[in-house]
């Protein structure tokens, strides 16, 4: 039975909702704001996350929700009556909120039947690794990744590449052999994070972090030549919204950044999964700054699908300016009493 399928008939009972605005400052140097969707019913709550990156998008919402109608559903009719519906202005938005209303419904689901996400699909929670993604400044230094060193030096990364990165600054990172994902953000347009394709810095990236997945090349006639014996370490990110995303790729790709938020629909995100482990396409987790239930979400699916990847999804205090002292350290262990779609 496809893995949906074992999900979709879920009886899940709404009977209100309500939507709570978090906002917090980032290692980025931005302020994040989500919404925390909570579906109620039966004596229970449902939790998702919109995680939009507009924050004005979120105070709008709040302030007058466009929300599906209450009473029982299966989660299958739920997210179809979701697909239906005018969530946000842009189709990107429109897919985060859309995985916030859909893993709510999952979540409260589950609870009302009594069991969690794991034991649904006839499987055990793992310890989840994880590595921690981290942007190094303007400009860009060293300072950051040794403050992490200096916490934990077992410590993973995932780093985003840009023009401004110094040979020396290069030299430096590689030498710490902690370097595990380079995302070079190709397929990024109109954001703050956008980087052009640079011959350059893609091929000192390349020759000086041999092992590292290299995410989001942008394929051009200038680049396209450095990466065409390094094609089992590029992976996907941006473009990824579903399996016909995956087979339109220029190639079949070794490995996939699986970013739960970016399907919309939890259907579209399980059979990629599936697509993925068919067809041995190694896949870890992303996640997009969750403040909150959102980033134990994206714990529970790597946790079930690909615990020992290089999975993006270090707890959010890791995303915070000033680190505390007492982080979590990787693996990840799982919880003793998992309730519904939550993993803490």
């Amino acid at each position: 039975m496809a893995l949906y399928d074992q999900l979709a008939d879920l009886p899940v009972t709404i009977e209100d909702y309500e939507f709570t605005l978090t906002e917090r400052a980032t290692s980025s140097g931005f302020t994040r704001t989500t919404t925390t969707i909570e579906l109620h019913g039966e004596d229970a709550v449902g939790y998702g996350e919109d995680v939009i990156y507009e924050g004005e998008r979120h105070h709008a919402f709040v302030d007058q929700p466009t929300t599906p109608p209450t009473g029982t559903h299966t989660h299958r009719t739920f997210s179809e009556t979701l697909g239906g519906l005018d969530l946000a202005p842009e189709p990107t938005e429109q897919a985060y909120r859309r995985w916030g209303f859909e893993s709510a419904a999952l979540d409260l689901a589950l609870k009302q039947a009594e069991t969690n996400f794991a034991a649904a699909i006839d499987r055990e929670y793992d310890p989840v690794r994880f590595v921690v993604s981290t942007r190094l400044g303007e400009p860009p230094t060293f300072d950051r990744v040794e403050t992490l060193l200096d916490h934990h030096p077992d410590t993973e990364f995932k780093l985003d590449p840009t023009s401004e990165w110094t040979p020396q600054l290069i030299d430096r990172l590689a030498e710490t052999e902690r370097v595990r994902i380079l995302d070079l953000k190709g397929h990024y347009e109109g954001t703050e994070v956008d980087q052009s394709p640079d011959h350059d810095l893609y091929e000192r990236v390349v020759e000086r972090f041999p092992e590292a997945i290299i995410e989001d090349p942008a394929l051009t006639e200038s680049t396209e030549a450095l990466f065409a014996d390094h094609t089992e370490r590029i992976s996907w990110d941006a473009p990824i919204h579903g399996v016909e995303d995956v087979e339109a790729l220029p190639f079949e790709p070794s490995v996939l950044n699986v970013k739960p938020s970016r399907f919309g629909s939890l259907e579209s995100l399980l059979e990629t999964i599936e697509h993925c482990q068919n067809r041995e396409i190694t896949m870890y987790g992303g996640g997009q700054f969750e403040l909150g239930v959102g980033r134990e979400h994206i714990h529970a699916i790597a946790s079930l699908f690909y615990p020992d990847s290089t999975n993006d999804v270090a707890p959010a205090a890791y995303n915070d300016p000033e680190l505390a002292g007492d982080l979590p350290t990787s693996p990840l262990t799982p919880p003793q009493q998992p309730t519904g779609l939550r993993w803490s």
